[in-house]
């Protein structure tokens, strides 16, 4: 049985965040980094939240 991890991707830009957040749902990267780059500029915590998901996400 396959079991579901949300890991970093090899596929990385900076960390590998985005896209593996993107493998775990099954939807284009593209997708997950265009949101993410919305919430850092109209909420500005999505910088916060990125830099926690980058350290605590195994790679």
């Amino acid at each position: 049985m396959y079991e579901k991890r949300l890991r970093k991707s090899r596929n990385r830009k900076i960390f590998g965040v985005c896209g593996g957040i993107a493998e775990y749902f099954d939807i284009d990267p593209v997708i997950v980094r265009l949101i993410w780059a919305i919430a850092i500029c109209c909420f500005g915590t999505g910088l916060l939240l990125y830099i926690v998901a980058a350290i605590v996400m195994d790679d």
